[in-house]
């Protein structure tokens, strides 16, 4: 975008508002309750889904900024759809919540907002995500507190506030929530001048609409053409983000505001590769819908329990499985998780496929050690959030030297699983690719399972 389209966008709204004020004839009255009422619900359930949708992203990719991002979003939409359920003449009469519930949830969400134009290294980013679920909590108590003191008309949101009140709370509001939102839009800005991606810039903007919202929710009189133009600021944030969403890649629709740690960073993790032998011969004797209701028979079982396992299901190709252990979570028994979900995954194939003598099998590897985990793919259109070393290539070439039925493990995944392990060394194993043998285990079980 550039810079006279800035100022147009962030001028606009504000000389509108100047216009409207001055020349009251021009501002004038349109006051309908169910209307009102209808619109800025149906606004504010898209917004709050658009905020959840982004939180879900964020806690799969363990970001905090995107995290952070998402709250804001929530939190401005939940309090606008308070603002509605306020709305007099619909279910309540005059109150404070209708005036205080938009402004209110603004405020709240501009914190989140600065917080998330911060670059968090990894200790603030760890303190951020594990409050994740503690933030979401205490946030939709305070909502439900808010909506039954609301809509029970309880004090102190049970009578309209006095017109020098309400100036009062609204110009302070404002002035604390246009420096938070300020603070954000230049992070942002700086995030993209940086990056040059447009969904870095697209958040910088909708930042600016919200700050300009409360700028008018400040100086605007109640059920005029002015007071209206907050509502449509809001609603011009929200849908800013779905629209640049929509237009991204589905897989990592936000990776354009991701920390740089989680877009890029070592990692120490377990890669589980498991592939089914005898798949070419299986297709060549078998009609399509068969090969497709035998993959689907062991999928469906499978990939749930390799999930809840801990692990992320990284790509499914034909008969093949890549599944990560450790990479977003970073966590520090990724190798007891992986080896763990690789025997299994065996035991819950060989049910699936009793009865059926002449379905495949499958063959494990395992592989532990350090990968570069990132973005890999275009600027624009496909990508993943994938990694990248040594580690996947060995444990590709460790599944195919596994024994049907059977798990094989790398050194360092042995080394990692300790007295726990109960293998059968191989001898070193000449692989596709690799200059010296490589060590191999194949993992019979482990000790901790049969207690």
């Amino acid at each position: 975008m550039r810079t006279g389209t800035w100022a147009v966008v962030t001028v606009a709204p504000l000389l509108l508002l100047a216009v409207l004020l001055g020349r009251p004839s021009l501002d004038g009255a349109w006051e309908n309750h169910p209307a009102h009422f209808w619109l800025v619900l149906g606004a504010a359930l898209v917004a709050t889904a658009l905020g959840l949708s982004i939180s879900t992203a964020a806690r799969r990719r363990r970001d905090a900024r995107t995290f952070l991002i998402s709250l804001a979003f929530i939190v401005s939409a939940a309090f606008l759809g308070l603002h509605a359920l306020a709305t007099p003449g619909v279910l309540l009469g005059p109150n404070a919540g209708f005036e205080l519930a938009t402004p209110f949830g603004l405020l709240l969400a501009g914190a989140f907002a600065a917080a998330a134009s911060l670059e968090l290294d990894g200790e603030r980013a760890g303190r951020v995500l594990g409050a994740a679920s503690v933030l979401l909590v205490v946030l939709g108590a305070l909502v439900v507190t808010w909506a039954v003191v609301s809509l029970a008309e309880l004090p102190p949101l049970d009578d309209p506030l006095a017109d020098e009140q309400l100036d009062g709370w609204q110009l302070i509001l404002a002035a604390v929530g246009v420096a938070l939102y300020g603070l954000a839009a230049f992070g942002f800005f700086r995030l993209h001048r940086r990056r040059q991606e447009r969904f870095v810039l697209a958040v910088a903007l909708a930042f600016v609409l919200l700050a300009e919202s409360m700028v008018v929710i400040a100086w605007a009189t109640n059920w005029r053409v002015s007071w209206w133009e907050w509502h449509l600021l809001m609603l011009a944030s929200f849908l800013l983000i779905a629209f640049v969403a929509r237009a991204e890649w589905h897989e990592e629709r936000f990776s354009a505001l991701y920390l740089d740690e989680t877009l890029a960073g070592a990692r120490e993790v377990s890669v589980l590769f498991a592939d089914l032998a005898g798949y070419t011969s299986f297709t060549e004797g078998h009609a399509p819908e068969e090969v497709a209701a035998m993959l689907n028979a062991y999928y469906e079982r499978l990939i749930p329990l390799l999930e809840s396992a801990g692990g992320e299901v990284h790509q499914i190709v034909g008969d093949e499985l890549m599944v990560i252990f450790g990479k977003d979570a970073n966590v520090a028994d990724h190798a007891y998780r992986a080896a763990r979900a690789a025997l299994v995954l065996q035991r819950v194939a060989g049910r699936v496929a009793a009865g059926h003598a002449d379905w495949p099998a499958f063959r494990v590897g395992v592989a532990s050690g350090e990968v570069h985990a990132g973005m890999v793919g275009a600027a624009s259109g496909h990508r993943k959030h994938g990694v990248v070393g040594d580690v996947v290539n060995l444990a590709a070439r460790l599944q195919a030297a596994a024994p049907v039925g059977g798990v094989l493990v790398s050194a360092e995944c042995f080394h990692a699983l300790g007295p726990r392990a109960v293998v059968e060394p191989l001898p070193a194993l000449r692989v596709k690719g690799k200059r010296e043998p490589v060590a191999a285990y194949v993992l019979l079980r482990l000790v901790r399972e049969e207690r």
